[in-house]
């Protein structure tokens, strides 16, 4: 494990994955001269190209982005192992959710705290053996869409919700679960105005649109509406005992920075493993839904002792 910095010292960040364009985006917010006091205090200066050869979105775009990431000045670096000798905290931006929990094993245990990109993984198994790992070694890391820290769902009033419809573009993948490839963006709105304690989903697919629905365990419903055709965007209906309010997001990456920053000083996640887990589940539920021609799903059945 890396010595802890001094509140004096600048926290080095190392990035995992550079097929992603948030590593640039990421770096050029972190390492800007003119940066927000929050971000001063830090620096990324090392990184580890990744790269999934059978992922075009991957594979054809590393070369590029591992060139921006040095003309940056930052460390190109030959394996996470030499990665992690150098730096107090990791960022993951791998676009391939298939190899986060590999490339997140050595970054936990060698205690080292870590922000995962979205999808978290591919699979709802492997988000329960990183969960897992985090806690065996008690190293702390969090997961979250940018979505959630877009100052629009920051602003919205989350004490009267009695339900809402989130939507995003929805792009499919066939190396992901439908959802998880880029539907976490709208999912995870979704959950950040509704709160935790989704209970069951049932999920509407056709060529142009995916509809998942999800009763709370307090009977409160709330709808994802995941876009492949029309106009795109991203936004959140919502629901309320006084009012109805139809706010339209603008995706932007600088407070999620922000946060990120924030949880390398402090080790606390501003997004617990329980409803991390609980997102990733109803999206699994989602596909199962798909796959039972519209059969309701329990959430509780998938996240068993977990939750």
């Amino acid at each position: 494990m890396t010595t802890s910095t001094h509140a004096a010292e600048t926290l080095r960040i190392g990035l995992i994955g550079l097929d992603s364009s948030h590593a640039v985006a990421f770096t050029k917010t972190i390492n800007a001269t003119d940066a927000p006091a929050e971000l001063r205090s830090a620096k990324v200066i090392a990184a580890f190209p990744g790269g999934s050869p059978d992922l075009p979105t991957s594979a054809d775009r590393i070369e590029g982005f591992t060139k921006q990431i040095s003309d940056m000045g930052v460390e190109i670096v030959p394996s996470i192992d030499a990665l992690l000798k150098k730096v107090d905290a990791v960022i993951m931006n791998s676009v391939d959710g298939r190899v986060h929990l590999q490339q997140a094993t050595p970054v936990l245990e060698a205690g080292i705290p870590l922000f995962v990109d979205k999808p978290i993984t591919a699979s709802l198994e492997e988000t329960k053996q990183l969960i897992a790992l985090s806690q065996k070694t008690g190293t702390p890391f969090f997961s979250a869409s940018t979505l959630r820290f877009c100052r629009e769902v920051i602003d919205l009033n989350k004490e009267d919700v009695m339900g809402c419809v989130a939507y995003s573009p929805c792009k499919l993948d066939p190396t992901h679960p439908d959802l998880f490839w880029y539907g976490i963006h709208g999912v995870e709105t979704l959950f950040t105005v509704m709160g935790p304690g989704c209970k069951s989903v049932q999920r509407t697919q056709t060529e142009g649109a995916e509809i998942v629905t999800g009763v709370w365990e307090d009977g409160r419903v709330g709808t994802f509406r995941g876009i492949r055709d029309g106009a795109n965007g991203y936004g959140v209906l919502v629901f309320g005992k006084k009012d109805i309010e139809l706010t339209k997001i603008r995706a932007s990456y600088d407070l999620l920075v922000v946060e990120i920053v924030k949880f390398f000083h402090t080790k606390e996640a501003p997004i617990s493993p329980e409803q991390t887990l609980e997102i990733v589940a109803f999206m699994t539920a989602a596909d199962m839904s798909r796959d039972a021609d519209g059969k309701v799903i329990s959430l509780n059945s998938l996240i068993g002792e977990t939750k």
